[in-house]
């Protein structure tokens, strides 16, 4: 199916950026209005399968919670003003509050109030997803403003029976086995942690469709935690069958260092493809352990399920100071960081689609330059400038793929791969057969 908009990718991250414009005032949340809101404008770019999974579903160890819904929420002041409004700011409503409608005292309403001390002008996030309760988050600097007196506090929220949504989408290759992309809609006006990991899928799912394709790719929109435990619970044994590698996609869009975070295996072809990039690339990554997970890498790569994602970023979670506040805005996530982003996870795929294994077809040395490989003048720079070629020949034997060639010859993967070809078409190297990727 032909998508609505169409992304113009010689300048992806102004086209991403613009599309995170128009999501970042929807309230999203585990369930709701917000999550399929999203879901629609994304399936303008991409023809997405909205699922619907019942409140009450038993997902392993969890529970599909119930569906929330709000419309308006907000404080008034002694003097009868709005001080605290959700129109205004969706994180000043903490997430999943029940009902409310009542007069209290400053007193009483400090026990649901939220703020950070040490971020005095930020606006935290917070959320009650399982126990019932109401609250408002606020700037400490607005929280220590507030005079005595009597405050009328209203949440018009709706908590009921309803059903979480995802949205899926398959993109068929030559082969029936899968790399799986996974992001998640869950969070509501935050641009890193929230929207950076939907653009980058919306953005890869296009170039992917755009391009011959040697995989199937499965890209999924789910809300966080109990989004990647009820898409398991239902698709489990598929994706331990298919699924050859796969990337959890967050945390994409500001204009820092880059960010890894391996799977529990810390070895799969997702973990390899992925530091090979980045190690040739983008040098100054932060390379952290599956110790530091935090996002859905902790249930693809839970004991059982052992599937091969890993997850390639921009800023961390948790680890940049707007991380769940209001400063994680618009401001903090640029065209030039969401393109960066794209670009990193577009260089991992195009390693994985490339990555076979190869074995020379001559014995000893080959004359390069029967083949036209060879400078055709020899000088005392003529072997410095093939080394390469010859380094990959002699450790071509069919027992490495091309990211461990990439890796053992410190060869990038955007200077080895046109290497592979030339040596392919002169008749130097021939594909192993493939079985099961290394």
């Amino acid at each position: 199916m032909k998508p609505d908009i169409t992304i113009d990718f010689s300048q992806v991250g102004k086209e991403l950026h613009r599309l995170m414009t128009r999501l970042f005032p929807i309230c999203r949340s585990l369930t709701g209005p917000g999550v399929r809101e999203t879901l629609s404008e994304l399936s303008r770019y991409l023809p997405l399968q909205v699922h619907e999974v019942p409140s009450g579903t038993e997902v392993f160890d969890w529970t599909v919670p119930r569906e929330w819904s709000v419309r308006d929420a907000y404080v008034l002041d002694p003097e009868g003003r709005r001080i605290i409004d959700f129109q205004e700011n969706n994180l000043h409503l903490v997430g999943y509050s029940t009902p409310v409608d009542q007069e209290l005292s400053l007193e009483e309403l400090q026990n649901h109030l939220y703020s950070l001390p040490e971020q005095p002008d930020a606006i935290p996030y917070i959320t009650s997803y399982y126990r019932e309760r109401w609250g408002f988050c606020l700037s400490h600097r607005q929280r220590e403003s507030l005079p005595e007196g009597n405050y009328r506090v209203v949440v018009d929220s709706t908590l009921a029976d309803g059903v979480l949504n995802y949205g899926e989408v398959l993109i068929p290759g030559e082969s029936d086995e899968e790399v799986f992309l996974s992001t998640y809609i869950c969070h509501p006006s935050m641009a890193n942690n929230e929207l950076s990991g939907p653009m980058v899928a919306t953005g890869l799912g296009q170039w992917l469709a755009s391009r011959p394709r040697r995989f199937s790719y499965r890209i999924i929109f789910i809300p966080e935690t109990i989004g990647a435990l009820t898409y398991l619970s239902r698709n489990l044994e598929h994706l331990r069958k298919k699924v050859v590698a796969g990337f959890n996609l967050t945390c994409l869009g500001d204009d820092r260092t880059f960010s890894y975070v391996p799977s529990r295996a810390g070895d799969t072809l997702a973990d390899r493809a992925a530091l090979c990039v980045l190690k040739n690339h983008y040098p100054e990554f932060k390379n952290y352990s599956f110790l530091d997970r935090g996002s859905d890498e902790r249930q693809y790569c839970a004991p059982g399920v052992d599937l091969p994602i890993a997850s390639v970023m921009r800023s961390k979670y948790r680890e940049y100071p707007e991380y769940h506040t209001s400063l994680d805005n618009l401001e903090l996530v640029t065209p030039t960081g969401l393109a960066g982003g794209f670009e990193v996870l577009k260089q991992c795929i195009e390693l994985i689609e490339a990555n076979r294994s190869f074995r020379t077809t001559c014995l000893g040395e080959p004359q390069l330059g029967k083949y036209g490989l060879y400078p055709d003048v020899g000088t005392r720079d003529s072997h410095k400038r093939v080394i390469d070629m010859l380094n990959l020949l002699a450790y071509a034997d069919g027992a490495k793929d091309s990211i461990a060639l990439s890796t053992l010859l410190d060869i990038p993967p955007a200077r080895l791969l046109p290497m592979l070809g030339q040596l392919f078409e002169a008749g130097l190297i021939e594909a192993v057969p493939e079985g099961n990727l290394p």
